[in-house]
């Protein structure tokens, strides 16, 4: 018995020191399998070790509010939940009620299970929107109740059409220390009929937004399912201190222009925990519109995304522009899943858009059949009117993207700079691209930077060793 345990330590180490074909091929194939079947949340285990402690959060961004002195449901000013009845003259009564306790301990105003139909209401500062497990807030399809509203400094008119917009359906304008959350219940935005106008070009005005809060501070919006926006869902623009956590947002996959979460022009943002599938991008970082965007200056600054999961095909699932005039800083993007999507990370902009991006650190990324899974792109041709400068180049410096997976991809990554532009210190470290051919190539211009443990092999815009110092493997 001795001898055979002899004969059997030495074929393993010689099976060791001389791996067989078939052995090799049984530890890629489970390698394979563990990269597609692990969970979303431990992608650091795939792609190399994580920066710092895990889990992490950002909820912080939100200072507490006490409980709230008057709470009060929605069928206390005569709403009927029954999917037919309109409740808009309810919800604007009970908001404006509670304007009174702003300053004399806040209210909540509770909705109960039921599907209650509405047109478009505002919040009030020191005040909580709680649905409770199975409340529907359902939005009206009149037009008219999704009032028309100013276009926004930064964009100068509508982002679709000329001059004004459709009011948000649930909407804060110069508010503080709001909260909206519940019991996973849900805001349905009815979005169909806004699609086909716009599908049919017969859109007079630009889409309304699911919620859009404009110049507010301290928001935390949690636990609930969004679905079916006529556009943008998310779109906190002048804001601070926002945290938007374990949300589901869901549109039809071709569904036009249906971003999920869209911070523009706002800092200390926290966007984490949160599934996604969408006709657009999942999330995209924004500040402002060519000249106009240029002129009001407000940066999008200090946002973190983190645990991010889901689907977009025609889109990717974190973005940073096209809209960045005002300039975008301080950007850190990590743990995000992305599955069946046209790109996995984009950085997006063109000239007329001045501005820049810098300081941005994209890290621990999973993806599955993405197509393109890193991509920087011009040529949107997108502009708000002729105003626009054409010498107005954007600037970017110092992006880190690191640790990324990508299995079943189809294009090597796709890296178009600005021409005239400053596109530098690109940093890309521990990205593994399985699927994409040996003849397929990055695809670069007007980049430049470094890249260390990159496969496929990157342009040669990529190895410029000016920027390896803080480029190098860690």
């Amino acid at each position: 018995m001795e001898s055979d345990k002899t004969t059997f330590a030495a074929l393993f180490l010689t099976t060791l020191k001389r791996p067989s074909w078939a052995l090799l091929f049984l530890l890629f194939t489970l390698l394979t399998f563990l990269s597609l079947h692990l969970p979303a949340r431990p992608v650091w285990l795939l792609a190399g070790p994580h920066p710092g402690p895990y889990p992490t959060s950002c909820a912080a961004f939100f200072r507490d509010v006490p409980p709230r002195k008057v709470v009060m449901s929605i069928q206390d000013f005569g709403g009927v939940g029954d999917g037919t009845t309109s409740n808009t003259e309810s919800f604007r009564r009970a908001v404006q009620y509670m304007q009174r306790f702003q300053n004399r301990g806040g209210g909540q105003l509770n909705i109960p299970a039921g599907t209650w139909l509405t047109g478009s209401f505002n919040l009030t500062s020191n005040f909580t929107l709680f649905l409770e497990h199975g409340a529907v807030i359902l939005a009206s399809q009149d037009p008219k109740e999704w009032p028309i509203i100013e276009a926004l400094p930064s964009y100068g008119r509508g982002r679709e059409r000329l001059g004004g917009r459709h009011i948000s359906l649930i909407h804060g304008n110069g508010i503080s220390n709001v909260v909206i959350t519940g019991q996973n219940g849900t805001v349905d935005g009815q979005g169909k009929m806004w699609w086909e106008l716009w599908w049919n070009r017969t859109l007079e005005h630009t889409r309304g937004h699911l919620l859009e809060l404009i110049n507010s501070d301290n928001v935390l919006i949690s636990n609930l399912t969004f679905r079916n926006s006529p556009f943008w869902t998310i779109h906190p623009v002048y804001c601070r201190n926002v945290v938007i956590k374990g949300m589901t947002i869901l549109a039809p996959l071709n569904a036009p222009n249906t971003d999920g979460i869209d911070p523009d022009s706002s800092s200390n943002v926290c966007i984490e925990d949160n599934y996604i599938e969408s006709g657009d991008d999942l999330v995209a970082i924004k500040s402002g519109w060519d000249q106009y965007g240029i002129n009001v200056a407000h940066p999008s600054t200090n946002i973190i995304v983190r645990r991010i999961s889901g689907t977009t095909p025609t889109c990717s699932g974190v973005g940073i522009g096209s809209e960045m005039s005002g300039g975008i800083s301080n950007i850190i993007i990590e743990n995000l899943h992305v599955w069946d999507s046209a790109a996995g990370v984009r950085i997006k902009s063109d000239k007329g858009r001045g501005g820049y991006v810098a300081n941005v650190s994209i890290s621990d990324i999973r993806m599955e059949r993405v197509k393109i899974p890193i991509r920087f792109s011009r040529g949107s041709n997108d502009h708000p009117d002729d105003g626009w400068d054409p010498k107005a180049v954007p600037r970017f410096k110092d992006i880190l993207i690191s640790n990324v997976v990508s299995i079943n991809s189809t294009k090597a990554p796709v890296l178009e700079g600005v021409e005239g532009s400053s596109f530098e210190g690109l940093c890309f470290k521990n990205i593994t691209l399985h699927g994409v051919a040996l003849s397929k190539r990055w695809r670069c211009e007007y980049v430049s930077g470094f890249a260390t443990e990159v496969f496929p092999v990157p342009c040669l815009e990529l190895r410029n060793n000016s920027y390896s110092s803080w480029c190098s493997p860690s």
